[in-house]
This record gives structure tokens, C-alpha cells and sequence, in this order.
């Protein structure tokens, strides 16, 4: 699981509204290629033993765009393994309990006291804006099941003056109107690990929270200013109509539907920390925004790609005569 769908988990286990009806999805009658439910390309790699075992890409959203789109083998898997693993245990309370306190600053400090004056002005008046629109950002579904604008700004944002920079520009990030018309339905990999549970599967994780936690805490200061600072500028943008970003939710929805492994638009949902590097940023700022992209890249997915495959192995080798799914990440692995 990345960073930003940290906040998804977090708000979708208080607001966990059960199924809800698929609203558009976009599917294969889009893909360039095989309409065919049964020709779709699956994110599902076979390990040869027996019994067999599966690796199988996820995605980080609402599972309701994109199950009908997974292919029944993928299903079947899923089915037939006894045990199932994640990246974190996403149905154990310890799991939220620790990824809220990781974000947290120090006691007694407070967001007002450690960011320059005008980022935190702006911080603010970014949010009363998003708490102004979010009423009008809400869908009649999600209303008609009893999901209320201010109860779901306090879910994502509240405390935001005790939380880190750095999770709060990934906070930020999620306070899109896309992202709030999806809250209330769990994500692929919270909806499978509630199926896992439900069927009264083993279940797993091979990560820990700190082990995702740290290296987003370990940016310095220095950076972690000037990537908020970047988020504000781009949010800001958009609310001026004078940005459009590249890529979108639903894109990434398409793509993952069409089973396009390769999409340069997928790549986004692997770390989910924004990608700063632009041709109009003066030289000294392009400097830090790659010095972020190779830390993260370094520490969210090359090094966290070792240390789960060594993980996965020990398990295999541990439990020969077990059924594994590993549920992880589609674009980081």
C-alpha cells in the first residue's frame, strides 16, 4: 500500500458503507484492444509449485471501477489460495493506530510553528476552501447513506495542524473532488483483505508501518517545504482553471481495466507521492524536486521490492504445501 492510499484506509475504515452500485465504470468496451472479458490482460503472475501460488497487482481505488474488469482467473486464484497477504495488515486496528501516529509532530509542536508563515496561510485557506466545497463535491449516494460533509472533512483533515508537512501536501492531494466522490467505498486491496477475512482465510502482511512510514519522515526540511509548497501552487492552479493535470483518476481506472501493465499512467499510482519534476522550475528547484524522486524512488520501491521479495521467499520456503496470494501494489513491483 503507497503513502497517499494511506488516507483512503484510514477514512474508509470510518466510513465503510458496504458495496455500492459501479457508477460508469470505465471498461474494456474502451480498451483499444480484446472486448472480451476472458481476453483481458490479468495482473497475475503464477508461481509454479504445488500447490500454486499468486502474485496479483492491485490498484488503489474504489474496487467497484475496476472488479467486473479482473479476470474470472484472477478471481479463481483468489479463491482457491488458503492464505492471503498484503503489504500491511489493513484490517488490524494497530495498523491505523501506528500509521496515525507516524504522522504526527512531535508533542507540543504544531504546524503553525514549524512551517514559514505565508505556506501555512495559504495551507489554511486552502482547506476552508476544500470545507466549503466539499458539501457540494458529495454525491447523492453517498448522502442517502448518511455520509455527511463535515464528519468526512474531519475524517481526512482533521488535525491537520498536529500532522508532519509531508503528510499533510499527501493530504492535500486527497482532498480532490474526485477523490471525495469515492470515499465510503473500500479500495481494492481493503475490499480483498475484508473478502479474505470474510472467507475465513489466513491473512497477512509482509511490511510494517514504519517501514513505509520512515523514509516519507526521513525527507529534510528543506524539501519537505518545497514539495508542499509545489502541491499548494498546483491546487491552487487548478482552482484558477489555469492547470490541467496530465493524468487522472479515471485514466488510470482505464488502463488498469485494459490490463496495460506497461502505461506510463499507471506509474502513478506506485509511490502516489507527486511527481515535482517540470521543465519550468528554475534549475536550483528542478535540483531538489529529482533529489525527492530518486530518494523516494530509492527507498518506496527499489529497496522496498527487496525486502518484500526476501520476505515472500521465507514464507514459500517456510509453508511448501500452502496456497499464497500476494495482494501488492500493481506499478511498484
Amino acid at each position: 500500500m503507497s503513502p497517499w492510499s494511506w488516507f483512503l484506509l484510514q477514512t474508509l475504515c470510518l466510513l465503510s458503507m458496504g458495496a455500492a452500485p459501479r457508477r460508469g465504470a470505465t471498461g474494456a468496451s474502451n480498451c483499444d484492444l480484446k472486448p472480451q472479458q476472458s481476453e483481458l490482460n490479468s495482473f497475475l503472475w503464477t508461481i509454479k509449485r504445488d500447490p500454486p501460488s499468486y502474485f496479483f497487482g492491485t490498484i488503489h481505488v474504489p474496487y467497484n471501477r475496476v472488479w467486473d474488469f479482473i479476470p474470472d482467473n484472477s478471481k479463481e486464484a483468489f479463491l482457491q489460495s488458503s492464505a492471503v497477504y498484503f503489504e500491511l495488515d489493513l484490517t488490524d486496528p494497530c495498523t491505523i493506530s501506528a500509521l496515525t501516529s507516524c504522522q504526527m509532530l512531535p508533542q507540543g509542536e504544531n504546524l503553525q510553528d514549524v512551517l514559514p508563515r505565508d505556506i501555512y496561510c495559504r495551507l489554511k485557506r486552502h482547506l476552508e476552501y476544500v470545507k466549503l466545497m466539499m458539501p457540494l463535491w458529495m454525491t447523492p449516494d453517498q448522502r442517502g447513506k448518511g455520509l455527511y460533509a463535515d464528519y468526512l472533512f474531519n475524517a481526512i483533515a482533521g488535525n491537520w495542524e498536529r500532522k508532519r508537512p509531508v503528510w499533510v501536501m499527501l493530504m492535500v492531494n486527497s482532498l480532490t473532488e474526485v477523490d471525495i466522490k469515492s470515499r465510503g467505498v473500500p479500495v481494492l486491496d481493503l475490499f480483498l483483505a475484508q473478502e479474505a477475512e470474510r472467507l475465513k482465510k489466513q491473512t497477512g502482511a509482509v511490511e510494517k508501518v514504519e517501514e513505509q512510514c520512515h523514509p516519507l519522515n526521513g525527507l529534510n526540511f528543506s524539501q519537505v517545504i518545497f514539495a508542499l509548497n509545489q502541491t499548494l501552487l498546483q491546487q491552487e492552479s487548478l482552482r484558477a482553471g489555469s492547470l490541467q493535470i496530465p493524468y487522472t483518476t479515471e485514466d488510470l481506472i482505464k488502463h488498469y481495466n485494459c490490463g496495460d501493465l506497461s502505461s506510463v499512467i499507471l506509474r502513478h499510482d506506485s509511490s502516489q507521492v507527486p511527481n515535482f519534476i517540470n521543465a519550468t522550475l528554475p534549475p536550483q528547484e528542478r535540483i531538489t524536486a529529482q533529489e525527492i524522486d530518486s530518494y523516494l524512488r530509492q527507498e518506496l520501491i527499489y529497496k522496498r521490492n527487496e525486502r518484500i521479495g526476501k520476505r515472500v521467499k521465507a514464507l514459500l520456503e517456510e509453508f511448501p504445501d500452502k496456497a499464497f496470494f500476494f495482494a501488492f501494489g500493481a506499478a511498484s513491483r
